[in-house]
């Protein structure tokens, strides 16, 4: 029997698959590649090109393949283009899953670890966040994954479906010794923005605020390193496999890091001296982000082991300087 991740060319599917081939398991991707590559999966893993959307495809694989379980990474996940586009979200998404959830009950597929997000909090009432918090998304990417959430709750409740969402926060880093690491076009996550500027890509990092009401002034978010992730997503999927109840997880370092401190670190890492500029806030940002991860630890056995910033960096940046193109040819 196999797990079948889906959006596993993806940045962090594809750094779940590879964990989950080192604990032993027979595992399955499949992905669209409109985001993710097929260069950042080993190649003996069994892959199949498809859309979540399309049934047919999604029927067939599990014809072929003997599926006990699947992890679905398979999103659209930029905030800004959701406002932009809500009905291609919601298209994707939200529909996607639900075709999703259609093969797996015709194949008799009972287990589903989904990746959630931390934005289905929207502003938060409490720092650190707990699960138990309201979820007010203030994005439509988190109100495509709060209404997945809500799809998989109320599918359980009908039928034997048991999930585990994963709620995480900044996943950033990559595998230590650069074999795969994170590669978006475009790309909108703050470390390989700022690595961009030592690799020559981009002259200066644009920080979007330096007023929040934070020491000092800058966005605080809770980085968490994609190995750790995916290992979240293995212990999920077992605590499924024991027969134990569907239930939401935060993910996050339970640490808070300033857009300012990210920059320093990443400064003493790469030994350049990144120039930055202050430009205007972006609409929507939350000052302060960080996740209480206390019932992951508690309740799955999840051990983060990638509690330095510095770390998280050096892994990131050993990656991009491997890898300045990503994964195009002649990287």
């Amino acid at each position: 029997m196999a797990i079948l991740v889906l959006g596993g060319a993806g940045y962090i599917g594809s750094h779940t698959v590879l964990a989950l081939l080192q604990a032993g398991h027979k595992v399955v991707a499949a992905d669209n590649l409109t985001t993710g590559y097929r260069a950042a999966l080993p190649p003996q893993v069994p892959f199949y090109q498809l859309d979540v959307r399309n049934r047919a495809a999604l029927d067939k694989l599990f014809d072929v393949e003997q599926i006990e379980g699947v992890i679905h990474f398979a999103a659209l996940s930029l905030v800004g283009e959701s406002m932009q586009q809500p009905l291609s979200y919601y298209d994707n998404n939200l529909h996607g899953t639900m075709v999703l959830l259609q093969a797996m009950q015709a194949h008799n597929i009972h287990n589903i670890v989904f990746s959630s997000s931390a934005a289905v909090y929207g502003e938060p009432e409490n720092v650190p966040i707990l699960e138990t918090d309201s979820a007010n998304p203030t994005n439509c990417y988190g109100e495509t994954k709060l209404a997945i959430e809500k799809l998989l709750f109320w599918t359980s409740q009908a039928s034997n479906l048991r999930y585990v969402a994963l709620r995480y926060f900044n996943a950033c880093g990559a595998q230590p010794g650069g074999q795969i690491g994170e590669a978006h076009q475009p790309e909108t996550h703050l470390i390989p923005l700022i690595l961009q500027v030592p690799l020559g890509q981009r002259q200066k990092l644009a920080i979007y605020g330096d007023d929040y009401p934070t020491p000092d002034g800058t966005c605080i978010r809770d980085y968490v390193h994609v190995c750790d992730l995916a290992q979240a997503h293995i212990l999920a999927l077992n605590y499924l496999m024991q027969g134990k109840q569907s239930d939401v997880f935060n993910l996050g370092s339970g640490q808070g890091f300033s857009v300012q401190q990210v920059l320093d670190c990443a400064r003493q890492v790469t030994g350049h001296p990144i120039p930055a500029e202050i430009a205007p806030r972006r609409p929507g940002d939350p000052a302060r982000l960080v996740a209480s991860s206390a019932k992951a630890i508690q309740q799955l056995g999840w051990q983060p082991q990638f509690s330095q910033l510095a770390d998280i960096i050096e892994t990131a940046w050993q990656w991009h300087c491997s890898h300045p193109n990503g994964y195009a040819e002649h990287s």
